[in-house]
Formats: C-alpha cells, structure tokens, sequence
C-alpha cells in the first residue's frame, strides 16, 4: 500500500492506494474520528453496488458503524439535479445528521454526486472517496463536486474535501476494456502537464496497463495522484496553477454536454479534448511534436483523437460559450507548453477554436 497526502491545513486528508486495503476502513474511519453514533450512508451505483457494495458496507459494520445505503442508475445521467434531490431524501430517511458521513463508492459520476450531495446537505458534511476505477484517480482528490446542467457539465457545484481517499485496487479488474482504456486518459493528462519521465514511462508500458498489471497500475496511479495532490496542495480553489489540470477539459466537457451525457465516457472526451488542445497549443508556441506524440499515446491505448460523427461544431462552441474557464467573454484554455508543462492562455480567438474543431473532424 501507498500514501499520499493533499496538504490544505486543517482540511488536509490521505490518498490511500493499494490491494486488499478495504479491510482497513474501520480503523480509518477511527482515526478520522467519523462518528459510530451518527449514521453514515453509502452511496454507489448499480453496476458497482451489485459488485463491491455488500463487501464495503459489511467492514464498516463490523467496526461498529450504522450503514445505510444510496443506489444511483449508473451513468452520466445521473449527475442531475434530480438525482441530488433524491439522494437528500435519502439521506434523511436514513436519519443523516451533522456528524454523519456519506462514501462515494464509485466512479467518478458517483465521487461527484455524492460528494456534492454531502457539500449540500445541512450545508456540509464529512464525506470520503472510494474511488471503483481508473478515471476516478483524477476526480476523487482534489473536492471538486458537481452535478451537470443539460448546456454545461459540472455547473453546479462546489468546492468540499474529502476525509480521505481509499483506491482498492482489486475493485479495477471488474471493469470494462472500455472503462479501462478511458481511465488511462487522466493518466496520461497528468503525464503532459506535470511530468515528461512519467509521460515517456506511460507510453513504454502502455501494454502492462491495459492489462492491469497490478504493480505498473499502481504506480501509475500512484503518480497521477501524487501531481494531483501536489497541485491542488498549492491551489485548492484554482486562483492559478490548479488550471493547468483542465487540459482537454474545456473541448471535452463541451463534447459531452453537445453528444447527451454518457454517450461519450469521459475519459473518452478528455481524450479528444487533449488531441485539440494540444493541436491549439502550436498555434501558442508549442513544439508540433508534443500534439504529434501525444496524440500518439492515446491511440496507443485505443482512446479517441477525432470528433464523433453527426457532431455540429457550432453546438461545441456554444456549449464552450457555457464553460467555467470562460472570463468576462473570452476564451480560456488550460494548454501544454511541451512534455511536462503547462499553462493557462487567456483572449483564444473563436475562430481559431473553430479551425481546431474542423481539423478533429478530419481525423475521426
């Protein structure tokens, strides 16, 4: 097992990484002195509750913990603000007071929405992250929760750090190849803006992840998490380097928002989002290579670089035009600089944007 810790003071929390982990959720809890005599409820979705929920729910119980529980339809669609409403209502049937905690035991669909539901509920209570896969490495750290708006993703939302993070690794091998292959999205993310050494030793060993090679998966999570940690340590409401994490987010959220949440996987967005971003960048002084080798590694691991057909890009903007990054109208794009590095490029000209999303139809 590995540790990492988010450093915000008195809101700071551990990432615990490793196999077989789940086990030590009891003493934990403890040691965060989460409340026995308040209930706690968890939150999953469908697909993973019918997997790890009765395992999750039943250490919690034998350390002494009153559990209720929360199902959500897996997918996107359930980040709504209906779903949110629902989940309330739970939460005080099951009798959920101040002191009480909600776990997200999930992806990141499930991190976000029930995150933000503990943000909301009498106005804010104890939450931790049981993240179920590998995209989830990037959303459970850091207390961004949200839910989406049918114009934009995660318009609604807040800032809320979790107690702690636990990523049971074991919980990976019943995901999806898909799923899988989507993960590595944020991975590689990570990689470019924060690490070149990393980037390079994501692209060799490209084939030991895919086949979820515990020790390569890992360490891949374990770095992704630690640049993570170390950015959001540094910025935690996102006042200036925590920007440089939304890489291919604002052409991939938009992308989400215009195909109908869940018809792209997010990893899938953020993908198409980084072959364009990157493109962008050359327009800004990066080296072509990096659009090139980028682009490289996430075919490498089966994920998309072009637009889906039947995608008006018209709608992209538009729903760009709804992006938080946007400032007093103008365009904001979080851009790498080169292998490793990056920064935040104010005033794109919409045009130019247009012109990328032309050139990610051409290599759909």
């Amino acid at each position: 097992m590995k540790t990492l810790h988010v450093n915000l003071g008195e809101r700071s929390y551990p990432i615990h990484i490793g196999e077989g982990i789940v086990d030590r959720l009891g003493d934990w809890f403890g040691e965060r002195q989460l409340s026995r005599r308040s209930p706690l409820m968890i939150v999953s979705d469908q697909a993973v509750a019918d997997l790890h929920l009765p395992r999750v729910r039943a250490v919690l119980e034998e350390a002494g913990y009153r559990v209720a529980t929360a199902v959500v339809p897996s997918g996107e669609t359930s980040k709504s603000l209906a779903m949110l409403e629902k989940l309330v209502g739970e939460a005080l049937k099951a009798g959920l007071d101040r002191r009480s905690a909600i776990v997200a035991l999930g992806g990141g669909v499930v991190g976000d929405l029930a995150g933000f539901v503990a943000a909301s509920y009498m106005r804010g209570i104890r939450y931790v992250q049981m993240p179920t896969t590998i995209l989830a490495h990037d959303s459970s750290v850091g207390g961004k929760v949200a839910v989406n708006h049918p114009l934009a993703k995660n318009i609604i939302g807040a800032f809320h750090q979790p107690e702690m993070v636990v990523f049971e690794l074991s919980f990976l091998r019943t995901l999806p190849e898909r799923e899988i292959r989507a993960g590595y999205a944020e991975v590689i993310k990570h990689a470019l803006i924060a690490d070149a050494e990393f980037f390079r030793w994501v692209d060799e060993q490209a084939e030991r992840l895919l086949a979820l090679d515990p020790a390569a998966v890992e360490h891949a999570l374990h770095t992704g998490c630690r640049i993570k940690a170390d950015i959001v340590s540094a910025d935690e409401r996102e006042n200036g380097l925590r920007a440089i994490l939304n890489v291919g987010h604002t052409i991939g959220h938009a992308l989400e928002a215009v195909a109908g949440y869940g018809e792209l996987l997010h990893g899938e967005a953020i993908s198409i989002g980084m072959a364009g971003e990157t493109l962008l960048a050359v327009h800004y002084g990066c080296p072509a290579s990096v659009h090139r080798e980028t682009v490289r590694v996430l075919r490498k691991f089966g994920l998309p670089v072009g637009l889906p057909p039947g995608l008006d890009p018209e709608r992209i903007m538009r729903a760009m035009g709804h992006d938080k990054k946007f400032r007093e109208g103008k365009a904001v794009f979080a851009l790498p600089t080169g292998i490793g590095g990056a920064a935040v490029q104010e005033g794109v000209p919409a045009e130019l944007v247009r012109d990328i999303l032309q050139q990610l139809m051409r290599e759909a």
